[in-house]
């Protein structure tokens, strides 16, 4: 059996980082969560009256070498504009249009504080380079995987080996009336939405790392001579890894997503209320914050994806066995609700162990369907 080596990126990761990798990456990058004041950090929309060193970012302090930017409009983006096709393939083309490679780049700060002496924290910023394969196109269907393909540029003048993380996915459904809506305290249930509401719409599913539920909304597709769009309706989302290992004084995220297709790329802009719960409840017992989101993904020519193109080979018939596996889960169980046991790693880890330990030509689908299930049977009460 092939092993394959797991790898955690720099930057993105940077919140959940074990010791066990932390360590393993000590001599691959610079990582901190102290906020960096050098010269060449920078965030322009902030806080005018707030002393600069107070909102110098968070989040990945690693440089990579200087990448080609695609200044040309691809081939997905021409496929958009072409003439006598239906708003429903249109929209299609738009979704896939997201598949490709990218520099990426992420920025989340709060806007709007809403208690008492309220504080603005440090905003944060992380980049990556990032393909985002089509796992399934079909007319109503469409799955992409985003896979992280970095690397660093190291004090010595040397880049680092390829770093590889298998990042976020999504799914896009047409007219889908089934959500799986996030309920907080790590518990998400199946919602059915009136088949009105829905026409002519796609949904988009999110799902985390370790490929199980983050969000789910829908909305509509708009088609501009210059852009395409997509804007969600508001969903509650889990904090985000940014957040947390670092905040504990709130517990959901209520927001939504704006999807928009450039000739050269896409961009998700968001805006979330960060939600206080009433104890174990979903009752919302305040608001404390509004955040604002930024991420960009500028298309790029000539770098050197075949570190993630071997992982996803590789990897492939895994993940598909952890979707499926997820996907009737949550099906019979109308949902789920995830927990941690006494002694385990976090799921993201034990599924990224469960991928290296099966990855290779030789899957050996069973065993790996049954150390799935029992995976998911360990971190899951239903």
């Amino acid at each position: 059996m092939h092993k394959h080596p797991s790898l955690i990126a720099c930057g993105l990761f940077a919140l959940t980082l074990t010791s066990t990798y932390s360590h393993a990456l000590e001599d691959k990058c610079t990582q901190t969560l102290e906020p960096d004041t050098s010269s060449s950090r920078q965030y322009t929309f902030a806080w005018n009256f707030v002393p600069e060193d107070a909102m110098a970012p968070r989040g990945g302090t690693s440089h990579g070498p200087a990448v080609e930017l695609v200044k040309t409009p691809s081939d997905a983006w021409q496929a958009i504009q072409q003439a006598g096709i239906s708003k429903k393939e249109r929209d299609r083309r738009a979704i896939l249009a997201m598949a490709g490679p990218y520099r990426t780049s992420f920025d989340f700060i709060e806007t709007i504080g809403l208690t008492p002496n309220y504080t603005p924290p440090a905003p944060y910023q992380s980049w990556g380079t990032e393909y985002v394969y089509v796992v399934e196109s079909k007319a109503s269907f469409i799955s992409l995987q985003h896979i992280l393909v970095m690397v660093i540029s190291q004090p010595n003048g040397q880049t680092s080996d390829p770093i590889v993380v298998k990042h976020w996915r999504q799914d896009w459904r047409f007219e889908d009336r089934t959500l799986f809506t996030f309920k907080g305290h790590n518990g998400w249930e199946e919602t059915q939405i009136r088949r009105s509401d829905i026409k002519g719409t796609w949904s988009q599913s999110v799902y985390q790392v370790d490929d199980s539920p983050r969000y789910d909304s829908y909305g509509t597709w708009q088609h501009e001579p210059n852009y395409s769009s997509w804007q969600s309706a508001e969903t509650w989302r889990p904090l985000p890894r940014r957040e947390f290992s670092v905040r504990d004084d709130y517990q959901a995220l209520i927001g939504s997503n704006r999807h928009t297709i450039t000739p050269t790329g896409w961009v998700q802009t968001e805006e979330n209320k960060k939600v206080v719960l009433d104890g174990t409840s979903s009752q919302i017992s305040s608001i404390i914050a509004v955040e604002e989101g930024l991420a960009r993904y500028e298309r790029i020519a000539n770098h050197d994806w075949s570190a993630g193109d071997k992982y996803w080979s590789d990897t492939a018939m895994f993940w598909a066995d952890v979707r499926n596996t997820w996907e009737a889960h949550l099906r019979t169980n109308k949902g789920t609700k995830i927990v941690k046991p006494e002694g385990k790693r976090a799921l993201f880890m034990e599924m990224f162990a469960l991928a290296n330990l099966y990855a290779g030509s030789a899957y050996e689908a069973e065993a790996a369907q049954r150390d799935i299930a029992t995976t998911l049977e360990n971190f899951t009460d239903n």
